[in-house]
């Protein structure tokens, strides 16, 4: 699949509407953040996050960065335009009696916040997904202090992810007249998987000494049933691709899923599959 990413990929036809992700907001707050919990931890070192400094999670869904964020001991808000998502977050905060963490219901293509408001304002897989990915990142630049930090992480290139490679290839054993992604345009969550194409946003969102780490998500799977939790609760992208396969079309799914796992599985029993993501993080002036 080729990518064209100089221009703004989508728009909001392309978007899923705040009510698919209330839909999934559950299962992924299930599945899915547990598995992202290693690479958030990775990004709040990279950018130094101190304790008590105020950050922003934009597009946070259950809080994947302002969950570690608030345990580290910053302040923290985690915004989201789907409302089960900060329910989920403010669920998380209530169970492990974390202080100083807020959420609240926000687009973040116009934050309802004052100018130069947070220390690090920061998104682990939303804005990358986002319909006006430029304006948005105008927007965590606008919030940010002057001298404070904005963090983006973003998916690589669909053929650096081990994951879409193995559900499209299992999709396709399943229903062979699947023709894949499409790639004009691609999917949202590759507007920025060229690293160059995310420095130059950040750079365009007015942010200075902007730095672009490439790294990898590890997530394990035991079964494959757990592969597909995993990618169906992970964006409501996937539950589109399956949503003309009838029942037992879905349980042949899950079984190749299944025995795609076991071919990698190690000691563990367990198949960890690599993900390229980009990690961008820039300073505002």
């Amino acid at each position: 699949m080729t990518t064209s990413q100089d221009a703004t990929t989508g728009t909001d036809e392309h978007a899923a509407p705040a009510e698919a992700w209330d839909a999934i907001a559950e299962g992924y707050d299930r599945y899915v953040a547990p598995q992202e919990a290693e690479l958030a931890r990775e990004a709040l070192r990279l950018v130094r996050l101190e304790p008590g400094e105020r950050f922003l999670d934009v597009a946070a869904g259950p809080g994947g960065l302002a969950l570690p964020a608030a345990r580290l001991g910053a302040e923290v808000l985690a915004t989201d335009w789907s409302p089960a998502m900060i329910e989920r977050f403010r669920a998380r905060v209530r169970d492990e009696g974390l202080r100083d963490a807020e959420g609240r219901v926000m687009d973040c293509h116009a934050l309802d916040l004052p100018d130069d408001s947070f220390d690090v304002t920061g998104s682990l897989f939303g804005v990358m997904l986002v319909p006006d990915q430029e304006r948005a990142l105008r927007e965590m630049a606008r919030v940010t202090k002057p001298g404070g930090r904005v963090l983006v992480i973003t998916y690589g290139a669909p053929a650096e992810l081990e994951f879409l490679q193995l559900f499209v290839a299992a999709l396709q054993a399943v229903d062979p007249g699947f023709p894949g992604l499409p790639d004009d345009p691609p999917p949202l969550e590759f507007q920025a998987s060229d690293p160059d194409v995310l420095r130059r946003r950040l750079t365009g969102a007015g942010l200075k000494d902007v730095r672009i780490e490439r790294t990898a998500e590890r997530p394990a799977f035991a079964s494959g049933q757990e592969m597909w939790d995993w990618v169906l609760y992970g964006n409501p992208i996937p539950g589109a691709l399956v949503a003309g396969l009838d029942g037992e079309q879905r349980a042949r799914l899950v079984g190749v899923l299944d025995g795609m796992g076991r071919e990698r599985a190690g000691a563990t029993g367990r198949a960890m599959l690599g993900n390229a993501v980009n990690v961008g993080v820039g300073f505002k002036s």
